[in-house]
């Protein structure tokens, strides 16, 4: 019988995610290596991780996520109106933009501008792909 991934195996996998309009948003073929993580150390997204159980070594499939098992639902909580004094000065804030927005813990998360207007700019907190359904396919290269 063929070993199966369990919680606290490294696991090397291939994959490619995509949206459900068919856009690739990610792929270990962009980052050029296999993804490696342990499972059960929540380094990746809950239902990616527990697709992974189980897997034996070259098996492949295929899962949809939905905004729950991935990167949630946005919430309105992380939609903040900024006034356009306390944005960088050397570059006009334009819709769609990505800013790093420093924590008071030292980490830096991207927000997203939505809108922008003559005093102030609304940004979105949210991760980019909160309240999609996400779909991968995967390949468990190798575990140990």
């Amino acid at each position: 019988m063929a070993k199966k991934a369990k919680k606290g195996d490294i696991v090397n996998i291939e994959y490619e995610g995509s949206l459900e309009d068919g856009t690739v948003f990610d792929s270990t073929e962009k980052h050029g290596k296999p993804l490696e993580f342990e499972i059960g150390s929540k380094k990746v997204i809950k239902g990616f991780e527990e697709a992974v159980m189980d897997m034996e070594k070259g098996e492949e499939k295929k899962i949809t996520l939905k905004p729950e098992e991935a990167y949630g639902n946005p919430n309105p909580d992380l939609i903040k109106e900024i006034p356009r004094e306390k944005l960088p000065k050397e570059q006009e804030p334009k819709k769609g933009m990505i800013l790093g927005m420093m924590l008071p813990n030292g980490h830096q998360i991207p927000a997203r501008i939505t809108k922008v207007e003559e005093d102030k700019v609304t940004i979105d907190l949210n991760h980019p792909l909160a309240g999609k359904t996400l779909n991968f396919d995967i390949k468990l290269v190798d575990f140990s």
